[in-house]
C-alpha cells in the first residue's frame, strides 16, 4: 500500500469512528469511504517559489462559508501546466501553521468535486526556491461534509479553469 492509500485509508477510519469527525452521527453510521481520483504523478508539480511583487504583510482576509471572515498573509505563487494549459496559485501564511495554506477551486468543482472547492497545505520553499504542490493531496474542507463548520472560500486567484482531477472527490453524503 502507497503512502497516500495509507493516508486515504486512515482518513477514511478517522471519519467512520472518530468522535472529532466532521460527519454527524447518522453520516457515520452509514459512511463507507470518501471518493478519490487515482493517484496522477503528473499532478505532483516542483516549481520555483515566485516572491517578486508579493508583500509577506499584506493580510488577505477570506470570506467563510458561513459569512464570517479569516485572514491570511500572502506567501507566494506557483505557475505550473495542467494538460498543456497554465494555471496560478496564490499560497498563503497564517501564524499558526507551519505549511503553506492553498485554497483552490478548479474546472471539477461543483461537478466532480465541492462546489466551494477544495484545499492543499505545501511545505514552504526549500533552499533551491521550489516548493512541491501534490494535487493528489486535495481535500475537500470540513464544510463539505456538515454545514456547521466555517471554511475559509478560495479567493477569486485560486480560481484555475482547468480541471485537477486529483485528489478528494464531492461527497454525496450531505442532508
Amino acid at each position: 500500500m502507497s503512502e497516500l492509500e495509507e493516508f486515504r485509508a486512515a482518513k477514511d477510519a478517522f471519519f467512520r469512528h472518530d468522535p472529532r469527525s466532521p460527519l454527524t452521527p447518522e453520516q457515520r453510521s452509514t459512511f463507507e469511504g470518501l471518493q478519490y481520483f487515482d493517484p496522477n504523478p503528473d499532478l505532483v508539480i516542483r516549481a520555483p517559489f515566485e516572491t517578486e511583487g508579493i508583500d509577506p504583510n499584506e493580510r488577505i482576509v477570506m470570506q467563510t462559508t458561513t459569512g464570517g471572515q479569516r485572514a491570511y498573509r500572502l506567501a507566494g505563487k506557483v505557475r505550473f501546466e495542467v494538460d498543456g494549459e497554465p494555471a496560478e496559485l496564490t499560497l498563503f501564511a497564517s501564524p499558526d501553521m507551519h505549511e503553506l495554506f492553498v485554497p483552490f477551486r478548479d474546472g471539477t468543482s461543483g461537478h466532480e468535486t465541492y462546489g466551494a472547492g477544495r484545499y492543499l497545505e505545501v511545505d514552504p520553499p526549500g533552499a533551491d526556491g521550489e516548493v512541491v504542490v501534490d494535487l493528489n493531496d486535495a481535500y475537500n474542507p470540513y464544510c463539505a461534509y456538515n454545514p456547521e463548520w466555517s471554511c475559509p472560500i478560495p479567493p477569486a486567484e485560486n480560481r484555475l479553469p482547468v480541471p485537477i482531477r486529483a485528489g478528494e472527490k464531492d461527497f454525496r453524503g450531505v442532508g
